[in-house]
């Protein structure tokens, strides 16, 4: 009677624990693996260490075996943020892959940088500066066209600063391709 009580018990917890040795194959250190972010991360409210999580858009092979399934779950880790400057610096984002399915691994890191501030704030500066030694000069002949031409460079300052962020953003939904590196 005992026995049977015993082997109740004990050929699900063998059928458990051989489903998670199967699963739990090794990812191959030079596996490309594709997956699709859930939410959006921008660097201006991301921080380093925050997690995300997203989907894998193919399956994962070895040898023939499938060792994971497009859909499965993923997660990561934000392994660098730096919010925009004002007039210099674009932000800047850096991901890695932490685990495939629940299997921990280490992977390539994927990096986003926000766009240039440098043409836009010459166009912007530049084209103030203009502006103002016109006007000056319309008004107050060559001392004018000085004052107005500081005047305008100051403004058009003014306003590259005020518009000037240049985030790095990953939209939801994006598709990252990261490089695995190992498991642990």
């Amino acid at each position: 009677m005992k026995l049977k009580k015993i082997s109740r018990f004990l050929f699900p917890a063998a059928l458990l624990l051989g489903s998670t040795l199967l699963s739990a194959a090794e990812i191959p250190a030079g596996t490309h693996v594709t997956v699709r972010i859930n939410q959006s991360l921008n660097s201006g409210t991301t921080k380093t260490g925050e997690t995300w999580t997203g989907t894998l858009t193919s399956d994962i092979t070895s040898d023939g075996k499938v060792l994971a399934k497009a859909g499965d779950s993923v997660k990561g880790k934000v392994t660098f943020a730096k919010s925009s400057g004002r007039l210099s610096d674009p932000g800047q984002l850096s991901l890695r892959l932490s685990s495939i399915n629940g299997q921990a691994v280490y992977s390539s890191r994927v990096s986003r940088k926000g766009s240039s501030h440098t043409k836009g704030n010459v166009a912007k500066i530049g084209g103030s500066t203009a502006g103002g030694a016109l006007i000056g000069g319309l008004l107050g002949g060559g001392k004018g066209a000085a004052i107005g031409a500081g005047v305008g460079a100051a403004g058009g300052t003014g306003v590259a600063a005020a518009t000037g962020k240049k985030e790095a953003s990953i939209p939801a939904e994006t598709v990252l391709t990261f490089t695995i590196t190992g498991s642990k």
